[in-house]
This record gives structure tokens, sequence and C-alpha cells, in this order.
């Protein structure tokens, strides 16, 4: 069984509706799926309800000491993926997902603050060695601050194996909260809609991560340029070793670009 984290410190991304449409875009692809809820603002646990207990996907789990054998339970009676919802912020419960997850998903809206949020959850991914990705989500149909936000999110190494930025980016329509409202998934509620599209392909992409893919190739760039993965938010942007022999010959190399934070 392969576990998925849904973690960031802001409130507000659209962790829940987007935990639901993985959830059941990767039932409908023949995972047996189970949904684990650490947030007790109960956002799954009332769309569970809304949708009846005859179709069970979702249990509750507060205490940090109680996610490990749980995940140890859906494993042994034949669940093949569990996505935990965690609240805002970080907790223990949230430190112990991480912790005990193959992937972390960090969702972020396109604005600083979101961006800026990330980093402690970050940090915590980092801390225990885990594969991440952000995942813009709720942005706009069309606009700059998208590319904006997603030029803020990788560095070179790592947007060009785009592993450190999820696609698609999933773009903010009524569809995602009436599938909310009717205990459905956005895939159940308009299964020929964009929006389950984008769905749908956000999971195959999170699919192939976890089953390996290009992560290996990610970690193993990074390894050889000695750095870590990125983060953003410092005034200067932290060149790679190569970059800085390349500077070094030519002064024009790296004037311009996304700053950055590779020690956050």
């Amino acid at each position: 069984m392969h576990t998925i984290v849904m973690a960031t410190q802001k409130g507000g991304s659209g962790k829940s509706t987007l935990a639901i449409g993985l959830a059941l875009a990767a039932r409908q692809a023949g995972h047996v799926v189970r949904l684990i809820e650490t947030d007790q603002q109960g956002t799954l646990s009332r769309w569970q309800s809304r949708r009846g207990i005859a179709d069970l996907l979702v249990e509750s789990v507060y205490n940090a000491d109680e996610i490990e054998p749980r995940l140890q339970g859906l494993a042994r009676h034949g669940a093949t993926l569990a996505i935990i919802d965690t609240a805002g912020g970080m907790s223990a419960a949230t430190t112990a997902a991480i912790r005990h997850a193959d992937f972390c998903l960090i969702p972020a809206r396109p604005s600083i603050a979101d961006i800026e949020a990330s980093a402690p959850t970050l940090a915590t991914a980092r801390a225990w060695q885990k594969p991440f990705a952000f995942v813009l989500n709720q942005t706009p149909i069309r606009g700059q601050r998208v590319s904006d936000a997603a030029d803020a999110l990788g560095n070179k190494a790592a947007r060009e194996l785009d592993e450190v930025l999820a696609r698609p980016f999933i773009v903010m329509r009524n569809d995602h909260q009436d599938a909310l409202a009717a205990g459905l998934a956005v895939s159940e509620f308009s299964p020929f809609g964009k929006s389950t599209d984008e769905i749908r392909d956000l999971w195959r992409w999170v699919e192939t991560r976890v089953n390996g893919g290009v992560a290996a190739g990610a970690e193993a760039t990074a390894a050889a340029l000695d750095v870590e993965f990125p983060i953003i938010l410092a005034p200067e942007r932290v060149r790679t070793p190569v970059e800085a022999d390349a500077e070094q010959r030519s002064p024009a190399i790296g004037e311009s670009g996304i700053t950055w934070d590779a020690g956050l």
C-alpha cells in the first residue's frame, strides 16, 4: 500500500477537495482506497455523511500515535492506497503523517502567502527525507499569476525534470464545490468535465512519482549538484556549485531569475 499525505501550513488551500478528487480518481483506476482524516474540522467526515455509509471511504484518526497502526491495518485488509488529509499548520498528527508517507503533496494557491506558508511543511518533508511536490490549486483559468507562482517553485534542475511542480494545475471551477456538497468527487459529479480531466491527469502524474517514475532521477540530479530540493523566499538566489563555477568564467550568467533560499 502506498500512502500520500496532503499537507500545508495554510488553511483554505483545498487539501480536502484535492484528497477526495484524487481518491476517487485512483479508485476508478483500480485501486482500493481509504481516506484518513487528521483534521478535526471534519470536512471529509461531513462529506462521507452526505455520501452515505454504504460506500465508506473516510476514517478519522486524530492521535499521532494511531496513524502508523491504522495504516498497517489498512494494508493488511487489502487497501492499495491511503490518502491522508491533514489540518492547516504543523501538528504532531501532521508530522506523523508525513513521517509515514510515501509521497507528500503540498497544495498552494497561486499567491505569495500560500507559497510562503509552505516552508514549514517542506522542512518537515525534508527532515524525514520524503519525496514531495507542489500542486497549484484553485488557479484562474489564465493569467500571469499562475506562471509566476509556477516559476517560484523549482530551481533549474527540478524544472527540467518536472519533479517539484505537479501537473496539471487545478483550475478553480464551481463543480469541485458542487461535488463536495453532494457527497461526490468531481469525477462522479461531472465525469466528462474539464475539472475531471485535470484531476485524473493529476492522479496519473502522482501515481508515476509514487511508483518510481522520475523521482529517483530527480534525487540523483540533486545529489550530483550537491544541493537540496529548492524552496523560495530569500532575496538572493543560492547558486549551485556548477552555476558558481560557470559564473566565475562568465559573469553574465545568473544575473536574472527567481530568488531562492536553498537552506530552508
